[in-house]
């Protein structure tokens, strides 16, 4: 059990160490990372705030498509529409600033509940200084204003009530209905009271919870069906595996050793559910590169406690080594009862007042947000996947798109039809007389330009990102 708070004023101005992460965190990516233009540079945060004003103005959540020409009102399960909601609120109340404020402070109270996770797992206070590093490397991977940041903090709550023994029928009914409307992780925590051997109430509740939602039972086989259509997936980025022979990989690589050396060690001291519990997280960060933050977030502090533990009963550990662990005991001990809160405050507010006075908005290096300004008031558009999401909330939703990051609600012919035509696959012509597109926005260098001006296409605008064509009547 950890001291209590100090109530002495030093305490207050001093931060434990996951206020001081979390703080870190958050100076970093406003800093270093540029969070009110990168965490806008995947376009699907725009159907994202667009769909939340609109749940927000109508007390309804979609079920029918309101966006696509190509695939005019399918049925759609919106299936992330708590933070849809959230997100719309930011932004009514504070525009795309809003939502930056928002991300910012769940990617800090991530990094807050990261280390409080370590402590409940038993890890050194080394291995959290050391850890930290490849954690922050792989969750920027994914620092994107998308609900998938409401998961990382449900999956952290639920393994810290978990590790402690403190996730109660109640606790985990409440945990389920609030992820389930957030984001389709939310099968993880059934999965997980499972592996951790929870009393069948919790266990129930965790599975019951999940189907408060608008769309009931039928939300999850819409999820199983899509999880496990591999065609569809295999079609999809960020489906996909990380190239470990990209620039600074080596972190990535690190993360994984540690994964798996967190799995031995686990083994090693008997504690075998938190051994599965990791060999899943190491099997979905290698499957996909979406499963590398949740491994940086949820894996690291399981793996840190067991290697601890394994280090206390080596044998053969050498003094030096004992004489560090135990200081880094100590170093625990000695930040437990600090609070930091007036800091905190301090550098919270200044974090928002920096966001509030900056300009947020989507990277004009990777979306076309001059040539937007040059798109007719009519005309059927043919514009890629990356400029949907852009397109439907610089428009509000007024312009119906060709296709957009909903690869669940497209499916897997839509998206090889949508290949073919891009790269310029035999039916491509076919395709563009199917929609009779009129006009075509597209980065500079794909390989469609040039072919739709040798049909006669005319460039209307181009910069450096986009090229907008307008067909020759």
């Amino acid at each position: 059990m950890e001291p209590r708070r100090s109530t002495q004023p030093a305490a207050w101005l001093l931060p434990d160490l996951a206020l001081a992460l979390a703080l870190f965190t958050l100076l970093y990516a406003l800093a270093f990372y540029r969070a009110p233009e990168q965490l806008f540079r995947d376009s699907d945060t725009g159907w994202h705030i667009r769909t939340g004003e609109g749940i927000l103005r109508e007390a309804a959540v979609p079920r029918v498509d309101p966006y696509s020409f190509s695939r005019p009102g399918g049925p759609w399960y919106a299936w992330e529409w708590a933070a849809d909601a959230v997100m719309g609120f930011a932004h009514i109340r504070a525009g795309l600033a809003g939502v930056v404020v928002l991300y910012l402070a769940l990617i800090a109270a991530c990094s807050w509940l990261w280390v409080r996770l370590h402590w409940v797992c038993g890890s050194n206070f080394w291995a959290v200084c050391l850890f930290a590093s490849p954690m922050l490397t792989a969750a920027q991977l994914h620092w994107l204003a998308r609900p998938h940041v409401f998961g990382w903090a449900w999956l952290l709550l639920a393994l810290l009530y978990l590790e402690s023994g403190r996730l109660r029928w109640w606790g985990a009914l409440a945990l389920s209905v609030v992820w389930a409307n957030t984001h389709g992780s939310f099968f993880l925590l059934p999965v997980l009271c499972v592996l951790y051997g929870v009393r069948w109430p919790v266990l129930l509740a965790a599975l019951l919870g999940s189907l408060l939602n608008p769309y009931g039972w039928q939300l999850h086989v819409h999820l199983v069906r899509y999880l496990s259509d591999t065609e569809l997936l295999s079609r999809v980025a960020e489906f996909q595996s990380f190239n470990f022979h990209s620039d600074g990989a080596w972190q990535i690589a690190a993360l994984m050793m540690i994964g798996m050396t967190g799995v031995v060690a686990a083994l090693a001291c008997g504690q075998w559910r938190r051994a599965a519990v990791l060999l899943l997280l190491c099997a979905m960060a290698l499957r996909s590169a979406r499963g590398l933050p949740v491994l940086a977030l949820a894996g690291l502090p399981l793996a840190g406690g067991a290697i601890t533990a394994a280090l206390s009963r080596w044998p053969f550990w050498p003094k030096q080594g004992r004489e560090a662990m135990a200081y880094g005991d100590r170093l625990r001990a000695l930040q437990s009862p600090l609070s930091g809160w007036a800091v905190g405050v301090l550098v919270a507010g200044l974090a928002v007042l920096a966001v509030l006075g900056s300009k947020p908005g989507f990277p004009a290096s990777e979306f076309p947000v001059a040539a937007a300004a040059h798109l007719p008031a009519g005309g059927v558009l043919l514009a890629p996947d990356k400029y949907g999401g852009f397109l439907i909330y610089r428009e509000n939703g007024a312009r119906l798109v060709y296709f957009d990051g909903r690869s669940d609600y497209y499916g897997a012919e839509f998206l090889k039809e949508y290949v073919s035509l891009i790269e310029l696959r035999a039916g491509w012509e076919e395709t563009m007389r199917k929609y009779g597109f009129t006009h075509a926005l597209l980065p500079t260098r794909f390989s469609l330009i040039p072919a739709l001006e040798k049909n006669g296409w005319k460039r209307r605008y181009s910069d450096a990102t986009s090229v907008l064509l307008e067909r020759n009547f």
